[in-house]
């Protein structure tokens, strides 16, 4: 009975280690990110290969913040491999090429809501101030040694972030609801995005183009099957 109970005990420990474990790729990013004071999970690129039994792969950049001197952050980024995901994380994230999935600002806020890549960093007066153009609309300029931070996530091509937008942005984070900037630019079916990430929707007409033509050859096939059946049904009746 002894025997079985340490059993059960260990069973039910390894069961919950592997429940309570981070159950997606982004999830276990984020853990080995955890260390870093700053970072951002952003959804690079996904592919989907095979018709009926179909694998899911996404790719990620990672901008992370280390500490260097004078207690200052020096941003890092780089782009990963291919992860193989699970079909129903490849589904959830489908929306939100190009975007933010996961990051942890400054002061340790963590937001696991999806939104344009560098918008964590607008409105905070260490990386930057609003100013104001000629027709009176507010918009967001990053101090000098900030000034590469566009660049880095990605957001040049986005155009300006105007003070009106980011409260926009601010209140869908409020509700937990992902932000595709004022026009919708990013996301998969975002404008900008469709410019920035040429390689995904050219993938992906390829792949649909196989798909229909791998069909029209199923139905093809399954109708000269079915024809030739006829035929030998007819010729096996004559004469009798």
């Amino acid at each position: 009975m002894k025997k079985f109970n340490l059993m059960l005990t260990i069973l039910t420990l390894a069961f919950t280690t592997i429940s309570c474990g981070p159950s997606t790729v982004v999830e276990r990013l984020q853990k080995d990110l955890d260390r870093h004071p700053e970072y951002s999970i952003i959804l690079e690129d996904m592919r989907e290969e095979g018709f009926f039994f179909s694998d899911y792969f996404h790719k990620y950049k990672i901008v992370r913040g280390e500490k260097a001197d004078n207690d200052s952050i020096a941003y890092h980024s780089e782009i990963t491999d291919w992860y193989e995901v699970e079909k129903k994380e490849y589904q959830k994230y489908q929306p939100y090429l190009g975007m933010t999935l996961a990051s942890k600002s400054a002061d340790g806020n963590i937001s696991d809501t999806p939104q344009p890549p560098g918008y964590q960093y607008v409105g905070d007066s260490r990386y930057g101030q609003w100013r104001t153009d000629s027709n009176g609309n507010s918009f967001w300029e990053w101090y000098g040694k900030f000034a590469l931070m566009s660049h880095v996530f990605g957001m040049f091509g986005g155009g300006s972030i105007f003070r009106n937008d980011w409260n926009d942005y601010r209140r869908y984070q409020s509700n937990g609801r992902p932000y595709y900037g004022k026009n919708r630019q990013y996301g998969t079916s975002g404008s900008y995005t469709k410019k920035s990430n040429p390689n995904f929707f050219q993938r992906r007409q390829t792949r649909e183009t196989s798909r229909k033509q791998s069909f029209s050859d199923r139905v093809k096939q399954r109708t000269r099957r079915s024809n030739m059946s006829s035929v030998r049904r007819r010729s096996g009746g004559f004469g009798k």
